[in-house]
């Protein structure tokens, strides 16, 4: 019996230290520990789990909430204040505040950007070395028969063509957002995934594929299609950036968020995604990352 009593003693102690572990990740423990929330996409947990990790570095308590919904959900959380900062893409979220902004270079979207941002709310630096924009495919056949190696080339033809869309519009398009400027498609047919696309391209049943961004693509899921070039931005700039309540972090730890903005390149981030969904824990994979790149 008491060796019974004294399992069951470990064991609790055993689960509020992992409990502890979850929130105090930093070496300041006064005070409510620094929320970072993330949505319901792999992503958006490999981003949480890379900005939690390097604010921690700092001494700041953080813990991350994970799985808080879609972008709407998680937005609200933040202007709630249930957490205090959150990843996001720079196109999608001047969308969200500012459906009417025709901003699509990088530039023009963080202008825009923080000048539609609510009250209370702030981003620190872009991450230039990521492009998230969601790609546009044709197949190769079509692209030399066409001659097409941009989405500028494409828009012209635009009417003519059926598109598909993975994952479904919405997903893609953002309030108020159009996939591609300039470019209103014949037909627009939302598809589960970017298999799908590439055997509705491949059968001819859609002409034009439009991709929610570059996780999705893989060898086996673009061969015999090509991805256009956009360097003109008909689609609009897509870069990682954090949004976060306004007044709670210093100098120091924004300097270690634009850090952090000036390491992260798509490829890396498309590869840290791959691993979680994988298998492996995203906090331990945006570790590795940190380490990496000496955060």
């Amino acid at each position: 019996m008491l060796l019974a009593a004294s399992r069951r003693v470990l064991a609790r102690v055993l689960v509020v230290a992992a409990a502890s572990a979850v929130v105090s990740c930093g070496n300041d423990d006064s005070g409510p520990a620094f929320v970072v929330g993330a949505g319901d996409a792999i992503e958006s947990r490999v981003l949480a789990e890379v900005y939690a990790g390097a604010l921690a570095r700092t001494g700041l308590k953080v813990a991350v909430q994970p799985e808080l919904g879609q972008r709407a959900d998680y937005l609200a959380a933040l202007d709630a204040g249930r957490v205090a900062l959150v990843g996001e893409h720079s196109g999608a979220l001047l969308g969200f505040f500012d459906s009417g902004s025709a901003a699509r270079t990088p530039s023009a979207v963080i202008e825009d950007l923080n000048r539609s941002l609510p009250e209370g709310l702030v981003v620190s630096d872009p991450a230039d070395g990521t492009d998230l924009r969601p790609r546009v495919l044709v197949t190769a056949e079509a692209a030399r028969r066409d001659d097409l190696d941009s989405v500028a080339e494409l828009v012209p033809r635009c009417a003519e063509l059926r598109a598909g869309l993975a994952p479904a519009p919405d997903a893609l398009r953002g309030p108020g957002a159009t996939p591609v400027t300039g470019c209103d498609f014949a037909d627009e047919t939302p598809l589960p995934d970017v298999a799908a696309l590439r055997n509705a391209l491949l059968d001819n049943s859609v002409q034009a594929g439009v991709v929610g961004g570059p996780s999705a693509l893989t060898t086996s899921a673009t061969e015999g299609l090509t991805v256009l070039a956009d360097s003109e931005y008909a689609l609009r700039a897509e870069n990682v950036i954090p949004v976060f309540r306004k007044g709670l972090l210093d100098d120091q730890r924004i300097r270690k968020l634009n850090y952090v903005a000036g390491e992260l390149t798509t490829d890396e981030l498309v590869e840290m995604i791959r691993r979680v969904r994988d298998g492996a824990a995203a906090g331990e994979v945006a570790r590795a990352w940190l380490d990496n790149h000496g955060l």
